[in-house]
């Protein structure tokens, strides 16, 4: 069986990622990119579905383990009665092909060491022939290959349908494993010095986060939290993927099960708030150029998802032959959300562009026609109900949450037209705004309870509202900003924590629940502050935080009542929401001259 969720740490190279479990189980990794099928996929159902440990012969999980310093470059110890040893995870940022590089060193005395290589390429369904050289054991199946570069004097044999290497480390010793991917049909691989690879990856993580702005009480969480989000990030196009990983369960045993290593336009202007307050413009900018790309054309065919490259089509499928994690079926790759009409991502897209601008990136004409072209159809549908921001599958409505976003896109539109004189209609734009900002306060408020609700005619609470006062459509102190902040924090609570809404079936479709959405904990955090109850706001962030594993990660929701993490991992949306949270509640309790970047 797989780690529970947060027994998994992260590794990466900027293009894809690994997950390697408390055991050394390497149990999750997909190549080349990261929405290619996986090679490791014991994830999602067992070690016959592809794995690569390496520990100690009879030992269980690790004694402890950590990232070296701020870097992505994973340490895992274990103490056994014979020594102690260490392993050294990581993947180098690729140069020609990608690599997951292994180093056993040897602490103290001497320990016996196995390691079992298991690939089963294209998400664990096809078994590689195995081959060997001098140096290397080499599998192929179909367009995959990978080439295991050994040092002499390992013992390696095939055994049970894996390739077995059984050895001793002594104290001050160093035996590196490097497995490298490369399509089946080019002849050999470059050979590369595990110890040059290992500086190189570490000084090039270290001089990056040394560009880090924050200087509040959290500086662990938020620099980790920022390591996340740019390792999630596809060089290449600058894309950001929601997670690592596909189909881990919103609920353990449900049907919640999702494929998210893709990129939402619903994380676009928080994710770039969180890179400019970071002090990361160059990943900023990137992100921004992957959004002007990948929404250009029409804007009627604008979707709420892309693939890292801005591909379109995502087509959903079921994978029968995976017994999916902890028997949570099914198990999906691909995303059905690309055919829904969710008109929150227009707010998404053009406040991401607003927060570029005011952060001293250009507003190109040809972006600045995408503004207006965008425009033009929101006039036009902003009155349409759609699938929201939730993705909920139980039908179109009125989102709340949705005409908030429409109000949002029409008020940056304004504050751009008005910031940079660049010929706009924006008359209409004010009108639109105007006439949004009435329409929720009519019908999406419900006078009765005195709070906003999450869709028109309902009566259910979302904590997508707090968006109300995140976005400033109205202002902290408004009478019923504060009722619907006091709401969410009540009525939506979940052991200390915030569900997304309540009423799961209904919304979205599917039976059962999930867990507490832990970015909407921070967005609670965020409203507290806002409202003016700032030790509040800190213990609730406080706690959340509480909720990351024992290197710092988080998944996308938390079970409070069996403490365990639950979805995709790691988050970029949870994470996402740290960073800007954390830099909110600093910045409330700092001298008002303390300057920032965004939002």
């Amino acid at each position: 069986m797989p780690g529970r969720i947060e027994d998994y740490a992260l590794l990466g190279d900027l293009q894809t990622a690994a997950l390697v479990a408390k055991d050394g189980s390497v149990d999750w990794l997909c190549l080349p990119r990261f929405d290619s099928p996986s090679c490791f996929t014991a994830l999602l159902g067992d070690e016959r579905q592809g794995h690569w440990r390496i520990a100690p012969v009879e030992a269980g999980s690790c004694t402890r383990r950590a990232y070296h310093g701020d870097t992505l470059v994973l340490e895992t110890f274990w103490e056994t009665p014979d020594g102690a040893v260490k392993v050294i995870d990581f993947m180098p940022q690729r140069d020609h092909a990608p690599r997951l590089v292994r180093i056993v060193e040897g602490l103290r005395g001497s320990v016996e060491m196995r390691g079992d290589l298991r690939l089963r390429f294209n998400y664990g369904r096809s078994a590689p022939w195995v081959r060997r050289t001098e140096h290397h054991r080499i599998a192929v199946a179909g367009p995959d290959s990978a080439w295991l570069r050994l040092v002499p004097g390992i013992h390696t044999f095939g055994h049970d349908s894996s390739t077995r290497s059984e050895f001793t480390v002594r104290a001050g010793e160093r035996v590196p494993f490097v497995l490298t991917w490369q399509p089946s049909h080019l002849p050999t691989t470059h050979r590369v010095d595990p110890d040059h690879l290992l500086r190189r990856t570490a000084d090039a993580w270290q001089h990056w986060t040394a560009g880090c702005r924050y200087q509040g009480p959290w500086p662990d969480a938020v620099v980790r939290s920022l390591i996340t989000l740019k390792a999630l990030a596809y060089r290449p196009t600058g894309g950001i993927v929601a997670a690592a990983t596909a189909s881990l369960p919103e609920r353990i045993g449900g049907v919640r099960n999702w494929d998210y290593r893709f990129c939402w336009l619903r994380d676009s202007s928080m994710t770039l708030s969180a890179l400019l307050r970071g002090g990361f413009r160059d990943e900023a900018a990137a992100w921004r150029q992957w959004l002007v790309r990948a929404i250009a054309g029409d804007p009627g065919d604008l979707q709420s998802v892309y693939g890292v490259g801005g591909e379109r089509r995502l087509p959903e499928t079921d994978a029968h032959w995976l017994p999916g994690y902890e028997n949570s079926t099914p198990v999906r790759f691909g995303n059905a959300a690309v055919d829904q009409l969710q008109l929150d991502i227009y707010g998404e897209v053009v406040d991401t562009l607003y927060l570029a601008l005011t952060a001293g990136i250009p507003m190109e004409r040809h972006v600045w026609g995408l503004v207006k072209a965008l425009m033009s159809f929101l006039e036009e549908h902003w009155q349409d109900p759609d699938e929201g921001l939730w993705e909920g599958r139980g039908g179109r409505r009125h989102w709340v949450h949705s005409k908030v976003m429409s109000w949002v896109a029409a008020d940056r539109a304004v504050r751009m037209a008005e910031a940079t004189g660049l010929p706009a209609p924006a008359d209409r734009w004010r009108a639109m705004r105007h006439a949004v900002h009435a329409d929720v306060c009519a019908h999406g408020y419900d006078a009765g309870r005195g709070v906003f609700v999450q869709h028109y005619g309902g009566r259910d609470l979302d904590a997508a509202t707090l968006f109300i006062v995140k976005t400033g459509f109205l202002p902290p102190d408004d009478p019923r900003v504060v009722r619907t902040v006091d709401a969410v924090r009540d009525e939506l609570d979940h052991g200390g924590f915030v569900r997304r809404y309540a009423g799961e079936s209904e919304v979205d479709g599917l039976p059962g629940s999930e867990g507490a959405f832990l970015a909407c904990s921070f967005w609670l955090a965020d409203a507290l502050s806002a409202t003016g109850r700032p030790e509040a706001a800190r213990e609730l962030f406080g706690q959340v935080l509480a909720s990351a594993n024992d290197v710092g990660l988080l998944s996308e929701e938390w079970d409070p009542a069996h403490r365990r993490q639950l979805g995709n991992t790691p988050q970029a949306f949870t994470h996402v929401a740290l960073v800007n949270t954390a830099f909110t509640l600093a910045e409330a309790s700092a001298p008002a001259s303390v300057p920032h970047s965004g939002q």
